[in-house]
């Protein structure tokens, strides 16, 4: 058990389903607070901490668009962007797709979507050549926007893609936002060529995945964990391979099921569906992409093959160029070899 919970530790890694905004430390939002002098609901690390526990998916909205709210300068978005990358470099993901909301930031507090841009490849360099990680940004339409200022960030989209920037996405509420309220912002990027990788049937059920598949042509689908109620969706997701980004300490915070050992994800395994483990807002659900390996492994006992399965998932996921993806699934082999002769 030890040697296998190692392996977890020390093991190179990629994280495909996780947010920039949702990453930021209580101490640093204390920081960011403090700096813009915007109260907060406690006024020391540890009280925010505390408030940072999940209770409901109102809450946990109310932490992020108070961080949303703090983020008022380039340089905190630089600041959260390093931040972030120190925290995977720490855990040995050596490249994150990393969901990014900038149209909150410029409702909440006017900060320009090209100057959230410009900070955040900045720390994309810096943590490139300081701390050898690589990051893609998905960034996001927030469902609780109008159509309209959805076309706004495809708009953003089409101006600075490859900048950077990876993928349009859809993120917030579920219910009663379906993909199809975007519609125009995903046909306009697409046609351009730009895939779409949507958040769906985490708290909506199976027909937001379908949706998000037929409005948008999702790549992946963030979630996707309640599949499981339509056996045809199933089959469709297998057959096609789409990959599902699930994260399975928020599934349990936010109540898609009572406890792990209810979880959806052996029955996606079983079923040969194409599944990926990561974190998604790491501090809001007190987890890492580490942690959530090993919680599968004690819940589930995974044994090495099905964590390298789970870790290559990933590697082949990536929206990666293919030379680019291939030297990537070429470098894991190499490390994990390595692991295997020690």
């Amino acid at each position: 058990m030890m040697e296998l919970e190692s392996f977890i530790t020390q093991m190179p890694k990629v994280e495909l389903h996780v947010h920039l905004e949702g990453s930021v430390q209580p101490g640093t939002l204390l920081k960011l607070a403090e700096r813009h002098q915007v109260p907060l609901p406690a006024d020391t690390v540890e009280g925010l901490r505390e408030w940072y526990t999940f209770r409901d998916f109102d809450h946990f909205i109310e932490i992020y668009m108070t961080i949303s709210r703090c983020l008022r300068t380039a340089e905190d978005i630089e600041l959260i962007a390093r931040e972030f990358l120190a925290g995977q470099a720490a855990q040995n993901i050596v490249y994150s797709e990393v969901t990014f909301t900038p149209y909150n930031q410029f409702m909440n507090n006017g900060l320009g979507f090209h100057e959230q841009i410009d900070a955040v490849n900045r720390a994309r360099e810096w943590g490139e050549r300081a701390l050898g990680v690589r990051m893609g940004i998905i960034m996001d339409i927030p469902r609780i926007i109008t159509p309209a200022e959805g076309d706004t960030v495809a708009s953003w989209m089409l101006e600075r893609y490859g900048d950077g920037l990876i993928a349009l996405g859809l993120g917030g509420p579920e219910i009663g936002n379906p993909p199809q309220k975007y519609r125009s912002a995903f046909d306009r990027v697409r046609a351009a060529g730009i895939p779409c990788i949507l958040h769906a049937g985490e708290t909506a059920g199976a027909e937001s995945i379908w949706e998000a598949l037929t409005v948008a042509g999702s790549r992946r689908i963030g979630h996707g964990v309640r599949a499981i109620e339509d056996p045809a969706l199933m089959a469709h997701l297998r057959e096609q391979q789409i990959p599902l980004e699930v994260c399975p300490s928020s599934n349990i915070c936010l109540k898609v099921f009572p406890s792990l050992v209810e979880h959806s994800l052996p029955q996606l395994l079983e079923a040969g569906l194409y599944v990926t483990l990561n974190s998604d807002d790491p501090p809001m659900f007190n987890t890492t992409l580490t942690r959530e390996y090993l919680l599968g492994q004690r819940t589930w006992n995974w044994n090495r093959d099905d964590i390298e399965k789970l870790m290559f998932n990933a590697v082949d996921a990536t929206l990666l160029p293919e030379t680019e993806r291939q030297a990537l699934r070429h470098r894991f082999e190499q490390d994990f070899e390595r692991f295997s002769a020690a």
